[in-house]
């Protein structure tokens, strides 16, 4: 059975909280990850996804805007891909498609943030042709 990659209906969105929060060892409750989504499909979001029928194995959200460095880009967004599916060459494949996919609306640039403890996402990211440009700040209110 092939994967299939695409952009989830909004209305959807709550079908994927479950594999944001084993990307988040579930410390974010299904309640407050379901508020959070729904603000962010109003925003500058899309959500990608990998299927294996209708088996929902994998995410990505896509944040759009504008910079003065870099142009129109995408920040790539909670990346997941349930264990049994990693180490096949699936990431490359659902990330060939988001770079088309983004290309097609424009963009110029690719970025992104990934946890510090990380290993094996920054050997994926670093294999795509990313490099570390600056650290990610975080102060909570």
């Amino acid at each position: 059975m092939g994967f299939i990659f695409k952009i989830l209906d909004k209305e959807h969105i709550d079908l994927i909280i479950p594999l944001v929060q084993k990307l988040n060892d579930e410390k974010i409750s299904f309640p407050v990850l379901q508020k959070r989504f729904h603000e962010m499909v109003n925003q500058n979001y899309e959500c990608a996804v990998i299927l294996e029928g209708e088996k929902l194995i994998g995410v990505c959200g896509l944040w759009f805007c504008t910079r003065h460095y870099s142009g129109k880009s995408v920040e790539p967004d909670h990346v997941f891909i349930e264990e049994t599916y990693r180490g096949k060459g699936l990431g490359k494949q659902f990330f060939k498609w988001i770079y088309d996919y983004v290309s097609g609306k424009g963009c110029e640039a690719v970025e992104l943030n990934t946890y510090v403890t990380n290993y094996p996402s920054h050997k994926f990211y670093y294999n795509q042709g990313f490099n570390i440009l600056g650290y990610h700040f975080l102060k909570k209110l």
